[in-house]
């Protein structure tokens, strides 16, 4: 029983450190992610603790229970939005990009490492693929807002591409202990199986779960207890059948996130408890699991690799994937930087050990030191390279907090809660009549809060700096109310200095834009020339805004997206509905 406690004891103590530390991300500038490995090694056997911790199988299914709670948590956070422009792009990367990948570096590392050529693919296939929870955790709490079709194919890669790389390192694996053991043929099969009964797993019982959940009454704590429970018996269902368990309990995630009902509010808020205790877990565990000297003595094969694959394998895989997409350099360099390997590939690489494989223990440790310095580097680095790639939008006009309240199965009301900031139009007036575009059967006070308390509202309330105010709205007004209540010369110069000094309508035409009047007869250089149904040129300054961008874009529009009128001129793209229709532009002089 003592030991029972101590293990008890030890184990809610590292996972209160783990969440602990946490507060020192934003300070340090370091991911979550690593400082849950740190506190791991701190307490392993060359750490303050001197936990010895050699358990790879338990580990093993640690890893593979976490992994699937983070993706199923991911796909009911993916919204069917993201497929409009992520999804073609994010299933060659998660295929040929990781294949590209593998190719390109396992060359590099069997000369490296001078073994033999079945080695080194293996160890660049157990770092081949991008990891779900280091993209969804630092994309998703990073503070910086990227343009939709770099979110959405990085999202998207990030949760497909793991049934591949596992197929890759089982291949690889089995091809190292027997080289008669694989063909060609038989690989393409056992790929074909993992991929095919991955998706229709995860299709059919997601399909099920999402027409179940609406029809149950349960306590509201259950239903994200069902949901994990069922998603767990996919993904180990799926596996045992020969499918991919991680696709399936993916894709079974997004079928329930987008069936939105009373029962899935109550599955995301204590979903992501499940998910950020799987991270911790995960990651202190892996953290024991590693030695640090190990991974120090072969620091500098750690760092050849990592260099090259973030350098020279992932942009190769990353361009020859993504480019026949219309994807624009900027894009695809910010892609190949954010290729983020976290937890996947140490997974991975517990995989040769347990195989009992000669070179085993030097892959492992190789791969930790390539995911220790994937999150350093590439990591902490995303906001400035989302900045130098020119990928970054500015932050739309949105409420601070953002609660959605069920009154019934299939109907919910949204509060919205906004903080009167310094300079603010809101300031001095009353809460109701902070915009006369909004009728006042549109718009209710739910609470206002000042220094902490409630205060009651009456006819002679007026705003003060720091007031925060919660509304039942009807109609899409959140974002204009946001407008109201942020510094107005803050948001209207970080508005202009990205979408430039005035906003078009997408259905004007370029030739009655009065900028361009002298121009009107004359195509600009380097601009693409389009042609009607009878194969005429079509003269650009007859088009509309909206048809010049599409036809010059060549990829699905999203917000942040840019054309080029001229040298001095470009359209900027603002706002864009649900489904991909036009509806502010802005017009920028260099």
């Amino acid at each position: 029983m003592e030991t029972l406690n101590i293990v008890y004891l030890v184990s809610a103590i590292l996972i209160f450190s783990s969440i602990m530390a946490s507060t020192l991300s934003a300070r340090l500038g370091l991911p979550l992610l690593l400082l849950f490995l740190l506190v791991g090694m701190l307490a392993g056997e060359e750490g303050i603790l001197g936990i010895e911790f050699s358990q790879y199988a338990i580990a093993n299914f640690v890893g593979q229970a976490a992994l699937a709670c983070i993706l199923l948590d991911g796909g009911l956070r993916t919204s069917f939005k993201s497929f409009r422009v992520g999804l073609k792009p994010a299933v060659v990367l998660a295929t040929w990009g990781v294949f590209a990948t593998v190719l390109v570096l396992g060359l590099f590392v069997t000369w490296l490492l001078d073994v033999d050529w079945r080695i080194g693919l293996l160890m660049a296939a157990i770092v081949g693929s991008t990891d779900a929870a280091a993209v969804f955790s630092l994309l998703r709490n990073g503070g910086v807002k990227l343009n939709d079709r770099v979110q959405a194919t990085l999202e998207l890669e990030s949760g497909a591409n793991d049934p591949f790389a596992i197929l890759l390192v089982t291949g690889l694996i089995a091809l190292n202990v027997d080289q008669n053991s694989q063909t060609l043929l038989g690989f393409v099969s056992l790929l074909a199986q993992q991929l095919g009964f991955g998706m229709l797993m995860g299709l059919l019982f997601g399909y099920l779960l999402s027409k179940m959940l609406p029809k149950l009454h349960l306590a509201v704590g259950m239903y994200a207890i069902l949901i994990m429970s069922a998603g767990l018996a996919v993904f180990a269902a799926t596996n045992l059948i020969g499918g991919s368990g991680f696709l399936a309990v993916y894709l079974a995630g997004i079928l329930v996130g987008n069936n939105k009902v009373r029962a899935t509010e109550h599955v995301l808020r204590v979903m992501d408890s499940f998910a950020w205790l799987s991270q911790a877990v995960l990651f202190v565990v892996l953290g024991l699991l590693v030695t640090p000297s190990n991974v120090l003595n072969v620091w500098h094969y750690s760092v050849a690799i990592a260099a090259f694959m973030i350098l020279i394998a992932r942009p190769i895989a990353v361009f020859s994937s993504i480019k026949p997409f219309g994807f624009k350099n900027r894009e695809i360099g910010f892609i190949s930087w954010v290729g983020l390997r976290g937890a996947v590939p140490i997974t991975l690489a517990i995989l040769p050990v347990m195989a009992g494989l000669p070179d085993a223990f030097l892959l492992f440790d190789i791969a930790f030191g390539v995911v220790i310095l994937s999150l350093v580097l590439q990591g902490t680095t995303i906001p400035f390279m989302a900045n130098l790639f020119k990928v970054r939008v500015p932050s739309n006009a949105e409420p601070d907090e953002e609660m959605e309240i069920w009154v019934s199965e299939q109907a919910s009301i949204t509060l919205y809660e906004f903080e009167v900031k310094p300079g603010a139009f809101a300031m001095g007036r009353h809460p109701l009549d902070i915009s006369s575009s909004i009728s006042e059967d549109e718009i209710a006070i739910f609470a206002l809060i000042r220094n902490e308390k409630i205060v009651i509202v009456d006819q002679d309330t007026r705003l003060k700096y720091g007031d925060r105010v919660w509304y039942g709205l009807r109609g899409n007004h959140a974002a204009k109310i946001a407008r109201i209540y942020n510094d107005i010369k803050l948001d209207r110069r970080s508005v202009e200095d990205f979408y430039g000094d005035w906003m078009i309508s997408p259905n004007v035409r370029l030739g009655d834009l009065p900028f361009f009047d002298e121009s009107v007869s004359s195509t600009p250089p380097n601009t693409k020339v389009t042609y009607d149904k009878e194969g005429s040129p079509v003269n650009m300054w007859q088009q509309t805004v909206a048809e010049f961008i599409k036809a010059n874009l060549n990829t699905a529009p999203v917000p942040g997206d840019t054309v080029q009128i001229n040298e001095e001129w470009s359209l900027i793209i603002k706002d864009i509905d649900d489904k991909g229709t036009l509806r502010t532009i802005g017009l920028k002089h260099y």
